[in-house]
């Protein structure tokens, strides 16, 4: 069954994952693949301005602060803006490997509750490959990168062509990304998971 638990553990012939010879350096900064992106693009207002940087092996760095416009509960994160940061952070893994892909499961564990206010400090890392698919892990921590888990997330991503976000995306977004003048900004709108 393909909704199982066991969707996210990686078969008996996934390979360890190898970080592309063009992935950005460890420590670099990766910004955001696109400026309307929730999780990582500075052009929306409310969106988590996540910030991620490449890390050793295949592995990233990322943190975002909890904001008032991201509660559920009275001073606390929303669990869906906290799944967010995770899959954003789980996506940026892609480049490191110089992929794109989509996210195909995501099955978090929610440790802790995240006030407003909070600067939430995540790792991610893929831990395995088999064909296309691309299995990874991520936690985020509170009070630093030392600090107690309040997040952790298990994650399948599926390697997919440039066409499925041009098949599936809005027109008038996908227009907009494409007939942009600037070819690193086109290119990079669809790198990574959006």
């Amino acid at each position: 069954m393909s909704g199982s638990p066991a969707a996210l553990e990686p078969p008996a012939d996934a390979v360890p994952p190898v970080r592309h010879p063009d992935a950005p350096a460890p420590g670099e900064l990766l910004g955001a693949h696109y400026a309307e992106c929730f999780g990582c693009g500075a052009g929306q207002p409310h969106g988590l301005h996540l910030q991620a940087r490449a890390g050793e092996g295949v592995a990233v760095t990322a943190e975002f602060t909890v904001r008032p416009a991201h509660q559920g509960a009275p001073g606390l994160a929303h669990g869906g803006v906290l799944a967010t940061a995770l899959d954003e952070t789980l996506g940026s893994l892609n480049w490191l490997l110089r992929t794109v892909s989509v996210t195909g499961r995501l099955e978090t564990d929610f440790v802790r509750p995240v006030p407003v206010g909070t600067t939430l400090c995540l790792e991610a890392e893929v831990t395995a490959v088999a064909g296309r698919k691309i299995y990874s892990r991520a936690a985020g921590r509170v009070g630093g990168p030392d600090g107690p888990v309040a997040v952790r997330a298990q994650a399948l991503f599926i390697e997919v062509k440039v066409d499925h976000f041009v098949q599936h995306g809005r027109e008038q977004e996908i227009q907009a990304a494409m007939s942009d003048p600037d070819q690193i900004r086109r290119t990079r709108a669809f790198e990574v998971n959006p």
